[in-house]
């Protein structure tokens, strides 16, 4: 997975030089490592290449990071976070760029992981099968330990307000474990426009839940924001949104041009078109983003990866357990 925590230490880790270059492993490379991901090798190119710190990326770069790697790109040292990560045989991946002394840390982001977010889809199928919770109130996202502060958002922003000439075009949804089919999205959006100035409305969580179901958001409305404002093509990002798009909100960001993707616009609460005042004013424009990935088939994927991922685990210590007892035997025996 790609997430705001990842995003945030790619953003250190380019305030520590001039020019970020980040390699991404082959699906071949995290199967031998981790197990299978969830995403392939094109779709986490693109999600790396779409966060706005990466100046370049290195496509199949080896699981472990040697001098020679940093050599082939031209990089005086790397940086990783502060969690230490371990080959296969147990030795620190990071050994040989360390006593060279061409290596960096960065701070890991507070509350947010992957298995973090992992168990919160796995909550939420749970969850939502079991019926627990009253309707229309969302503790899932209350199962998200991110703090967010006025800190993070300002290192996070653009901080560019739209120029003379700029063409501002108003986005508006979830956005929801920011995704490669949102990239997608945002990128043919950008190409609508010599100067682009993209404009995302995002949705508080109550809002979200209404239209979405189930137990969604699983993101809160604070990881949201930091996920949206990492990528490349949005400029700015409105922090509760409001679902239907008024005139109010048009004049006040002078839009020029509001898009929408392939996916279902639910009605407002009244049974009104959310998009009623951009369709008069004739600024309405549907994108197809070529993408048919949703939070949905997202949330689906990593949790049925996780899943298979458990049984060979298990598999594997039942074998190893089996491998010890026989061994336990064969001693007696002696």
């Amino acid at each position: 997975m790609v997430h705001y925590g990842h995003s945030n230490q790619l953003r250190q880790a380019r305030a520590m030089g001039d020019y970020l270059i980040v390699g991404v492993h082959t699906d071949e490379e995290i199967a031998k490592h981790k197990g299978p991901p969830v995403f392939t090798q094109e779709e986490r190119y693109k999600m790396v290449q779409a966060i706005k710190w990466v100046d370049e990326i290195a496509p199949g770069a080896p699981y472990v990071t040697t001098l020679e790697t940093l050599d082939k790109y031209n990089c005086d040292f790397c940086v990783h976070g502060d969690d230490i990560t371990l080959t296969v045989d147990g030795k620190d991946t990071y050994e040989e760029v360390k006593t060279a002394g061409r290596y960096r840390e960065c701070k890991r982001t507070q509350g947010v992981s992957t298995t973090d977010l992992v168990g919160r889809m796995l909550l939420m199928t749970k969850a939502h099968h079991s019926n627990i919770g009253p309707k229309g109130h969302s503790p899932w996202t209350g199962v998200s330990q991110f703090l967010q502060t006025s800190q993070k958002i300002i290192q996070f922003a653009s901080g560019k307000e739209p120029q003379p000439g700029d063409t501002i075009i108003y986005v508006a949804g979830a956005f929801d474990l920011f995704h490669i089919g949102h990239v997608d999205f945002l990128e043919k959006v950008h190409q609508l426009s010599e100067r682009p100035y993209i404009i995302a409305g995002l949705h508080f969580d109550q809002e979200v839940n209404r239209y979405k179901g189930k137990n969604y958001p699983i993101m809160n409305i604070h990881e949201r924001t930091l996920s949206v404002l990492a990528c490349r093509y949005v400029s700015e990002v409105v922090i509760g949104a409001p679902y239907a798009v008024t005139a109010d909100l048009l004049d006040h960001f002078r839009v020029t041009l509001v898009c929408h993707g392939m996916t279902e616009v639910v009605s407002d609460k009244d049974g009104s078109d959310p998009y009623e005042e951009p369709k008069r004013r004739g600024i309405f424009q549907l994108v197809d983003s070529g993408s048919n990935l949703t939070t949905d088939l997202i949330v689906q994927r990593i949790i049925k990866n996780r899943l298979e991922f458990e049984a060979r685990n298990q598999k594997k210590e039942a074998k190893e357990l089996a491998v010890l007892e026989a061994m336990k035997k064969l001693e007696e025996k002696h």
